[in-house]
């Protein structure tokens, strides 16, 4: 298996950064990973932009399921100055696909939109 190129690598390091709680809770952090532009569909369905995403993430009105623990993330350069990068998020037995977009700025690597979409497996998903 090659190495992933460094757009990958720095967009994967960016979701790990984002699922940092101390870097949810700070603004000044949050404005250093998430594009001017940013947008996401949560796992509501909900549109959200940068500012409301910032302010719910700081003052805890982003209430979750808690702590997410990340698994089978891989990312593909798409582009130059484009990454996808996809994976699986847990936390108290939600789960969710998850699907990024990270174009690369004057500044590095920046979140540029995010989806969420909650899924269960086992039985109850055949049902």
């Amino acid at each position: 298996m090659s190495e992933p190129s460094p757009g990958v690598a720095a967009a994967v390091e960016g979701e790990l950064r984002l699922l940092d709680p101390l870097v949810q809770a700070s603004a000044e952090l949050l404005v250093q990973v998430l594009h001017p532009d940013f947008r996401e569909v949560d796992t509501t369905g909900r549109h959200r932009d940068r500012d409301t995403v910032i302010t719910s993430l700081v003052t805890g009105a982003a209430a979750g399921p808690g702590q997410l623990t990340a698994s089978r993330m891989r990312g593909v350069q798409l582009a130059d100055e484009l990454v996808h990068v996809t994976f699986d998020t847990e936390a108290k037995g939600e789960r969710a696909h998850r699907s990024s977009l990270w174009r690369l700025t004057e500044t590095g690597w920046l979140l540029y939109y995010h989806q969420a979409t909650p899924f269960v497996t086992g039985p109850a998903a055949d049902g």
